[in-house]
């Protein structure tokens, strides 16, 4: 029952980040995208769960094994990676408001070490998950 729920929430997980990826394309590197959110909101409304959420699908199902589940978190975890180091290239300087520049290594670094902390999160289930043979796989 755990695994499942775990997939289910790495899949929606997935689902959030690839809209806020989406969303971002469309906008263009503006504040907004097809979404009526400004980057702020759609950061807190879709990035931060969809990073949670692979995190608590892992956790709660630590005790069991499951391929597709860890390469659904590995997923999770490149898509922040990719996109934040996408936004990283694209974007020249960051001003806030005030006009100054803000530190755009400093704002996206922790968030890729959380992209790559889930990749290893992913990575150990797979590793723990058994190896299965196709004669196994079809008696499944």
């Amino acid at each position: 029952m755990a695994l499942k729920a775990a997939i289910i929430i790495t899949a929606i997980s997935i689902a959030l980040l690839l809209i806020y990826g989406v969303d971002v394309a469309v906008g263009g590197g503006t504040e907004q995208g097809f979404l009526p959110f400004d980057q702020k909101a759609r950061g807190v409304g879709l990035g931060i769960p969809g990073a949670a959420l692979p995190i608590i699908g892992y956790f709660i199902s630590r005790k069991e094994s499951s391929k597709t589940l860890g390469v659904m978190i590995i997923i999770s975890g490149l898509l922040i990676v990719i996109g934040s180091a996408t936004f990283l290239a694209i974007s020249g300087s960051l001003e806030k408001d005030d006009g100054t520049e803000r530190n755009a290594i400093a704002e996206f670094g922790p968030v890729i070490a959380v992209g790559v902390f889930i990749i290893a999160l992913g990575t150990i289930k797979v590793k723990k998950s058994p190896k299965t043979s196709l004669n196994q796989n079809a008696n499944l």
